[in-house]
């Protein structure tokens, strides 16, 4: 995979691409930063020109999202026309409207895998971060079915404060129904700028334990003390994968760079996809920056190990070459080094050791 993105990086190849089929959904999710009110969609037909489009650019990895992507009744033509181009899918859902018919059209259309998101494996944590009543037994279900089907699934879980005890819980879950796992601890702020859902983020001391997990991270001396010498090889690197391999596509037809990027680039309604990746300003703008561009960044000792996300730092009012609050932390609680935005923003003050980490 490390040749493949290479190689699609040399030929601006967009090798991955993630399309929200729709907003809206049948759970109002605490943590979400999508707007379940917007009724936009694509038509059928405008989303079977994309992905003809998408595949005649080189595309392969293709993510369906939403929102709830079970509310389209025309997703298995969705599906069905994708996989006729030959992409690999995955389908990111809740899972509770996922009927037997269902898990057997997405077994016989060979999707490489369904995503669930369970976040606990007790009902009363996951139906009040859903707000859905019964969500949890109904997902889980749907989960035991696609696996007796043949489908792979994968349990995929927000780290936030009202379940910041209960992944070990998920993953035992997991490994129940056969299902894979993975975690996500950062919350992100609503598309239309709203950041009062990151309070929901958990704090150091949790985001320590975590790192410290070697079901999480596999080697945790390793993780917790790698770094990377921060030479002219790491200055010249792209910061991310985002505009460079791959982009995001909303319901509005709006083109991002990526899902937590929201800077518009072209219209898959007003101009051609390939046209859109190949010449938008914005696009190439996102294309053009390197490490070394970086305000703050560039001068940090954890250029070359960050996992910066650059649409963070965007929501965060840093345009798009600033740094990124929780990114900061992470690189910060993973190796107790001090990073450059903490100290441009003296947040650094007042802090204890404890254990090899700084909280």
């Amino acid at each position: 995979m490390e040749r493949i993105g290479a190689r699609a990086l040399s030929l601006g190849v967009p090798l991955g691409v993630h399309v929200d089929l729709t907003w809206r959904c049948n759970e109002r999710c605490i943590h979400c930063y999508l707007d379940h009110d917007d009724p936009a969609e694509l038509t059928l037909a405008e989303l079977k020109g994309l992905l003809d489009q998408m595949a005649d650019a080189g595309v392969f990895f293709l993510t369906l999202s939403g929102g709830e992507i079970f509310l389209r009744k025309d997703l298995r033509d969705i599906v069905a026309h994708a996989r006729s181009r030959a992409f690999d899918i995955k389908l990111k859902t809740n899972a509770i409207l996922i009927k037997e018919r269902d898990a057997e059209w997405i077994r016989d259309l060979g999707v490489h895998q369904v995503q669930v998101s369970i976040y606990s494996h007790r009902a009363e944590v996951h139906d009040a971060i859903t707000k859905v009543p019964g969500s949890l037994g109904r997902s889980v279900a749907a989960l035991r079915m696609l696996r007796e089907k043949g489908v792979r699934t994968v349990i995929a879980c927000v780290l936030m404060t009202g379940n910041a005890g209960d992944y070990p819980g998920v993953q035992a879950l997991a490994r129940e129904l056969g299902a894979e796992f993975t975690m996500d601890p950062t919350i992100t702020p609503h598309l239309n700028g709203d950041r009062s859902i990151l309070s929901l983020n958990v704090g150091q001391g949790k985001l320590g334990e975590v790192f410290r997990d070697s079901t999480l991270v596999g080697d945790v001396d390793k993780f917790l003390s790698e770094s990377i010498p921060v030479d002219e090889d790491v200055l010249d690197q792209t910061p991310c994968s985002a505009g460079h391999t791959s982009c995001y596509v909303s319901p509005h037809g709006d083109i991002y760079p990526c899902v937590q990027f929201p800077v518009v680039c072209g219209n898959v309604r007003e101009s051609a996809f390939l046209d859109i990746w190949r010449d938008s300003d914005r696009m190439l703008e996102v294309r053009a920056i390197r490490t070394r561009d970086l305000t703050t960044c560039s001068s940090c000792g954890h250029a070359g190990s960050c996992t910066r996300c650059p649409g963070l730092a965007y929501m965060e009012g840093n345009s798009m070459y600033g740094p990124s609050t929780a990114d900061c932390e992470k690189s910060y609680v993973r190796t107790g080094i001090v990073t450059a935005g903490m100290l441009r923003k003296g947040t650094v003050g007042g802090l204890v050791q404890i254990s090899g980490l700084a909280y």
